[in-house]
């Protein structure tokens, strides 16, 4: 293929799969999402279970097919906490390597957050920096602070990973339905220590002038506080989510049932069993780090990898 061949890069978490395929300037051609919950259970397990496995699988059989309908000229997978978390990891990339034609990449918890914030800054005003990047997955959550130079490049000064994330905290915390008032206030209390944590990691944090947040929560969150009847990622880029809303929809989702949820406008039905986890989540972001406002990014790591390719071919 030649170096003018669109790309493709995966992100496999541990709720979601998704695909961005860019032409060579990096051009978003297509995006697609498929929740696989690849990383359930593996809290407990330790192991990634068979059906999760193949569910994914399924998925990147689907991938495979709309890369080379693109004409594809190179392709990567990028796996994050899940995979790091699981001891048959080797066997899921053996059989994704089949598939793909590639092995896929065990992004560490460092390289997910800037590889997330190069996507997520992506096009924003320098001058808005230093810009704290906040993505909130299934396994785990991303910190990075940094900034944008006047040349649109990225410079990351800091970055850490903590293991919270909505299916995470979901599995592990809020076990009634709907979560027990205990249930949730255990889930804050373990989201507080932390994200204690991460302020002693990463004290230049507190010098950030723009929180942009980023991953299916965030961009949930945002679809219901806009209550659309259908998805719409131009209306979720950049828009600004307050404190003040993401309380409100917290309040409102956790004190209703998964089948009570479904029927919120924006709230995409498969995330409603582990959308108050990652609520948890972002409000104890919003109240531990003293924020107000989230500006929302449908930017995100695939925009970074695929930024990472295009860059090194």
């Amino acid at each position: 293929m030649s170096a003018s061949s669109p790309v493709a890069a995966i992100d496999c978490g541990t709720n979601s799969v998704r695909l961005l395929v860019a032409d060579a300037e990096g051009t978003p051609l297509q995006r697609l999402m498929r929740i696989t919950r690849l990383g359930q259970g593996i809290d407990r397990t330790g192991r990634l279970a068979d059906d999760a496995v193949d569910r994914t699988l399924e998925v990147l059989l689907e991938y495979r097919r709309v890369a080379d309908e693109h004409g594809v000229g190179r392709i990567q997978m990028a796996a994050t906490s899940a995979s790091r978390d699981a001891t048959n990891r080797s066997d899921f990339f053996d059989a994704a390597e089949e598939i793909l034609g590639v092995r896929p990449v065990l992004l560490s918890g460092s390289e997910e957050a800037e590889a997330s914030f190069r996507g997520a800054t992506t096009g924003l005003d320098p001058a808005l920096g230093p810009f704290l990047v906040v993505d909130i997955g299934g396994g785990s959550t991303e910190f990075a602070i940094g900034a944008v130079r006047a040349d649109g490049t990225s410079v990351v000064e800091g970055s850490v990973s903590i293991d919270v994330g909505c299916v995470r905290m979901t599995e592990k915390f809020l076990l009634h339905d709907p979560p027990l008032p205990e249930e949730l206030s255990n889930c804050l209390a373990e989201v507080a220590l932390h994200l204690d944590d991460v302020q002693r990691e990463l004290p230049a944090l507190a010098a950030a002038t723009t929180f942009v947040g980023l991953a299916g929560t965030i961009t949930n969150v945002a679809a219901v506080e806009l209550g659309l009847i259908e998805y719409d990622p131009d209306s979720i880029h950049h828009f600004v989510l307050t404190k003040e809303a993401a309380e409100d929809v917290f309040r409102t989702l956790a004190t209703e049932t998964v089948a009570q949820r479904v029927h919120n406008p924006g709230l995409e039905p498969a995330r409603a069993d582990v959308i108050v986890g990652g609520l948890c989540v972002l409000v104890s972001v919003f109240r531990a780090l003293d924020l107000r406002e989230c500006l929302v990014s449908e930017s995100d790591i695939l925009d970074g990898l695929v930024a990472g390719m295009i860059h090194d071919s």
